[in-house]
């Protein structure tokens, strides 16, 4: 996403809050429920080149967002509870997922929604978990931050970027994202691995520093609050794949979950769940592979219609650019996403 859309975003809340307008509205738009997308939660890092902080928030808002949530009036509620709640009238509900599997959720959020008696689940990517899949995104940030000078093979041909100062190193990283983003994954993922290796990174390293293994999950999973639910094998974008990697993607690891954690898994998350990367095939895959609910990251509020849509439900991203009560308040409140699809309740197409 360009800073340019960041800027139109945070307008928008600052005016949306100005004018009094998501608690006005709020009632009308704000459905039966929202589930709520996190990543990272860490204390802050400094940083002028850090484009994906926005997969990051500070515990401390963490807390900020449970209070907020039940001063609204908000039940904080689990997964297995979606169906039910969407089906009945009650109270608004609140759904707290983290993607990925970070150990910084076992470290700074567990504490935190411990505290707070808040229901919470996981997404696991099976692949951390064994440290056999790399955070492509992160090398792709880190190979630039290590560099003053990358040279890369775009898809119009190789691109050589002067990456000295911090603003050089944001336009290589947008361009060069945004350049490989709409082709094959496996382009894209070849790529940054190329990048990585010149620049001396270690992908599986990092994943090895970063995301939970089986028995720290293990840990993490005996906790009644805890809803462990599959993330893939591989974190792909599932639409730029076969059908029949899809589904077993999808298939696959929850088989591996279930035995290494002993849990019954009920949900999914599609990796990057935005609409060229999981669509209508994706929905239909993951109910016919028996999943209860599956997440995208197509914004939105939950409404009762969504029972229809069980495999395709909308979520809030918490967005790392966007720590304050206000913007949270007005991101729930469905009005901000009314606005941006036009009204539409559902967006499963």
């Amino acid at each position: 996403m360009s800073d340019l859309r960041y800027a139109a975003i945070a307008a928008l809340l600052k005016l949306l809050r100005l004018t009094g307008a998501t608690r006005a509205l709020a009632p009308a738009f704000r459905g039966r429920g929202v589930i709520l997308t996190m990543h990272h939660v860490r204390p802050a890092q400094a940083s002028d080149f850090a484009p994906n902080r926005i997969l990051e928030i500070a515990p401390e808002f963490l807390e900020e967002i449970i209070v907020l949530l039940r001063q609204q009036g908000y039940d904080l509620a689990s997964l297995d509870e979606v169906p039910a709640r969407l089906a009945t009238e009650g109270p608004p509900f609140a759904v707290l997922t983290f993607d990925d599997g970070y150990r910084d959720n076992a470290q700074y959020a567990w504490p935190v929604l411990r505290k707070h008696r808040a229901p919470f689940a996981v997404y696991v990517t099976t692949g951390f978990a064994d440290a056999t899949q790399p955070l492509w995104w992160l090398d792709l940030e880190e190979a630039i931050a290590r560099q003053d000078q990358v040279t890369v093979a775009l898809p119009g041909g190789p691109a050589r970027f002067e990456t000295a100062t911090a603003e050089e190193k944001r336009q290589a990283f947008d361009t060069i994202y945004w350049a490989l983003r709409p082709g094959p994954e496996t382009t894209m993922r070849m790529v940054i691995a190329r990048m990585a290796a010149a620049a001396g990174i270690d992908p599986l390293a990092r994943t090895r520093a970063l995301c939970m293994r089986w028995h720290e999950l293990r840990q993490i999973a005996a906790d009644p609050l805890c809803t462990i639910a599959a993330h893939t094998l591989s974190h792909p974008m599932l639409a730029k794949h076969s059908e029949e990697v899809a589904r077993h993607e999808m298939e696959a690891s929850r088989s591996i979950i279930a035995e290494q954690l002993g849990c019954e898994v009920r949900h999914l998350s599609y990796p990057v769940g935005d609409p060229g990367s999981a669509g209508p095939r994706e929905f239909t895959l993951a109910r016919a592979a028996g999943f209860e609910t599956a997440v995208t990251t197509r914004p939105g509020v939950l409404f009762a219609d969504h029972l229809d849509h069980l495999t395709a439900l909308p979520r809030i991203s918490v967005n790392g650019l966007f720590q304050s009560r206000g913007d949270v308040a007005a991101l729930i409140s469905g009005v901000p996403t009314a606005l941006q699809n036009r009204g539409r309740r559902l967006n499963v197409a």
